[in-house]
């Protein structure tokens, strides 16, 4: 009985003295430190910095069902509170803000950090390229995740999948665009590769945050702009500036967006919690989908029943050219550096693959269902 009083009181004593030393040092982060046997009684309060307005439909509410999700997984032990465009930092400061650590967390898209590494745009949206489906099959099954890690180790950041918005409109235009002279010296809003591809059509590309769009369009700072689709498109009232919606989203033909994790700050939660995050992310990843393809059907009526907007398909020409000028920009692109020529290798490979099998399932099927 002496004995175990003993070992005891050497235990207590020693779980003591650790606290204290913990205590004294200041540049530790003592309720941060990973624990085969993890302490569950400890809250980590985390931030969650966006891109979107708070609480914008799809790409806003998406952080915050994240977010309800790791808290009941979690029973509390991760606190994770969201912050709009601009409460903490700007929407394009969401990456700097991650990697420094004056957040834990991000959700944004991969393409608005096209100045850290060209790279990190193949993992939003390549023009005339991967669907959604097509490209969530790559980040988890084709190698695609793993070379995105790899690519954002440098700045201390973990990227995870964050959603898809699926294949996007081609843009709200103040303007009928019926031939390719009608693209040349018109400025829109369109970030990301597609962007590029715009340029060289003679187009001028202008990069804006969500919450700026209906201002410049409005006020004619710019002739047009692409944002997601009929659900956000109707949230923002875009149709209050320009009356002409066109398709198909060429440019983006399945966004993802991202959760960015700090990586010290993950590297210091116990084993669950990590895989609490993991999960939640790729449950999220999938439900934006779900929701997009529910609300954009209804929203698109509204618009053309409701608000009267011109609903029009790209010419054929000009969206061979579109092609053609992405194909080449991708390539152009893919020369930067060796990591970005490994990204556009696997995921053209990745692509061609899946396209042989789709011609004959995906494809076939619309086909007949259309018959």
């Amino acid at each position: 009985m002496k004995r175990r009083h003993f070992i005891t009181a050497l235990g207590m004593g020693a779980a003591a003295a650790s606290l204290t030393a913990c205590g004294q040092n200041n540049n530790q982060d003592c309720d941060q430190q990973p624990s085969s046997t993890p302490d569950k009684t400890v809250v980590h309060k985390w931030k969650l910095v966006t891109s979107w307005p708070k609480n914008f439909p799809g790409l806003g509410t998406a952080p915050e069902r994240f977010a309800r999700i790791v808290n009941d997984m979690s029973n509390g032990r991760i606190d994770i509170r969201v912050y709009g465009a601009g409460e903490i930092v700007p929407a394009l400061e969401v990456f700097d803000a991650v990697s420094s650590g004056a957040a834990e967390m991000g959700h944004s898209g991969p393409y608005y950090w096209k100045g850290k590494n060209p790279a990190t745009q193949f993992f939003t949206a390549i023009p005339f390229g991967m669907n959604a489906q097509e490209l969530n099959a790559w980040i988890h099954y084709g190698g695609g995740l793993e070379l995105w890690q790899e690519l954002y180790a440098p700045f201390n950041l973990v990227p995870f999948s964050g959603g898809n918005t699926g294949v996007q409109m081609a843009g709200w235009f103040n303007k009928e665009i019926n031939s390719l002279q009608d693209i040349k010296g018109l400025k829109m809003r369109i970030p990301g590769l597609g962007g590029e591809v715009f340029k060289k059509l003679g187009g001028i590309p202008v990069m804006l945050p969500g919450g700026e769009l209906f201002t410049a369009l409005q006020t004619g700072t710019i002739d047009a702009t692409e944002w997601v689709g009929p659900y956000n498109d109707l949230a923002f009232g875009l149709y209050k500036a320009a009356k002409y919606y066109y398709y198909p989203g060429w440019h983006e033909p399945g966004s993802m967006l991202e959760f960015t994790i700090n990586k010290k700050k993950l590297d210091a939660l116990p084993a669950d919690l990590q895989a609490i995050l993991t999960h939640a992310a790729r449950a999220v990843n999938q439900d934006m989908l779900d929701e997009y393809t529910a609300r954009n059907n209804a929203a698109l009526k509204t618009l053309v029943n409701e608000h009267n907007v011109q609903l029009r398909k790209l010419p054929d020409d000009v969206l061979k050219k579109l092609h053609a000028l992405s194909t080449e920009t991708a390539k152009e692109v893919a020369t930067s550096n060796p990591i970005t020529q490994r990204i556009y290798d696997s995921a053209y490979q990745f692509m061609t693959n899946v396209k042989d099998y789709h011609r004959i399932s995906e494809h076939a099927y619309y086909n007949a269902r259309e018959l």
